[in-house]
């Protein structure tokens, strides 16, 4: 009796889920050991924070087709009630966290359900618009502070057991938390709502066609992109013992577009390698003062010029034309 060969369609996905569970494990394994390799804790608990927040915002973006200005009104929704339950409530750090994430996913509800009423730049305005009127909301509201934002943030111990003062135990604890809401991810784009999204972002009148109702697979993608995007902002608002008006300010909407859009819009990894790189740029580079600004769009355009699809988009594509 004779096997039939596998064909390469069927290989392929094969591969490329064996592929992304190896850079998975590498990626992990890599954060893992960093801290013993000299590299300070205290950044690198920043970039996953800003590297989970550029996953959740590709979530939208890269496999919606959805472009929002405005997704750092999750972030910073998160960052001030994670930070008010954990000052004031006294709440411990899981449930704080916890908190944050829910209101992010109950304003994302609200938001989707008013912007996915309209398409191209006209979302990217509505997301704009109502980001602008929530920076002016905790800007004026008593419970931020202003300008001075919930400062002195607890963060207590995980599960009452675990004590995270120490610096390396709150690293590995957010390292946790990444791996586990990536994981999330990537289960989200290959699964059955994630091959719909792609189609609806290739095509939506054809989706339509085919008895998809696009507004629903678009509302709960943006819910899922504002909820993942809040575990972000609860977690960062903890890790440094602050909740800022920084966080939830269009700039920031627009660094996480430029984290995306650098490190491969529509891949796995790449808002992972484009939230470093910047984050990475903003650290190293702080002593130029104002001009890390003209130096992080100067590399921009570079890298758009030169990598169209962004970093990691490149690198995948030379792999694909090298095993050809």
């Amino acid at each position: 009796m004779t096997t039939a060969a596998a064909s390469p369609a069927t290989m392929t996905p094969i591969r490329a889920s064996n592929t992304l569970r190896i850079g998975f494990v590498v990626m992990i394994a890599l954060f893992a050991v960093a801290p013993f390799a000299g590299v300070y804790e205290v950044f690198l608990m920043k970039a996953l924070c800003f590297a989970l927040f550029a996953c959740a915002f590709n979530l939208l973006l890269g496999f919606g087709g959805l472009l929002s200005f405005g997704h750092a009104m999750f972030l910073g929704t998160a960052g001030y009630v994670s930070a008010y339950a954990a000052k004031i409530w006294g709440l411990p750090f899981e449930l704080a966290v916890l908190t944050g994430t829910l209101a992010a996913a109950a304003l994302g509800t609200v938001v989707g359900a008013l912007a996915i009423r309209r398409q191209g730049i006209y979302f990217a305005m509505i997301t704009l618009a109502i980001a602008q009127m929530m920076f002016f909301f905790y800007l004026q509201a008593p419970f931020t502070h202003g300008e001075d934002g919930i400062q002195s943030v607890p963060r207590g111990k995980l599960f009452g057991l675990i004590d995270l003062s120490n610096t390396l135990t709150m690293y590995y604890v957010v390292l946790a938390i990444f791996g586990l809401a990536f994981l999330l991810i990537c289960r989200i784009v290959h699964s059955p709502f994630g091959q719909v999204l792609k189609a609806i972002r290739e095509n939506e009148p054809r989706a339509i066609s085919l008895g998809y109702d696009a507004d629903r697979y678009k509302l709960m993608a943006f819910i899922l992109s504002a909820t993942l995007a809040g575990l972000a902002g609860a977690t960062k608002a903890i890790v440094f013992q602050l909740a800022s008006l920084t966080d939830v300010h269009w700039t920031m909407s627009g660094e996480v577009v430029l984290m995306t859009l650098l490190g491969g819009m529509g891949t796995i990894f790449g808002p992972v390698v484009g939230a470093f790189v910047i984050t990475g740029l903003e650290n190293y580079l702080a002593r130029f003062g104002e001009w890390v600004t003209v130096i992080t769009g100067l590399i921009f355009v570079i890298c758009v010029l030169a990598f169209r699809r962004g970093i990691v988009g490149e690198l995948g594509a030379w792999w694909e034309r090298r095993a050809r």
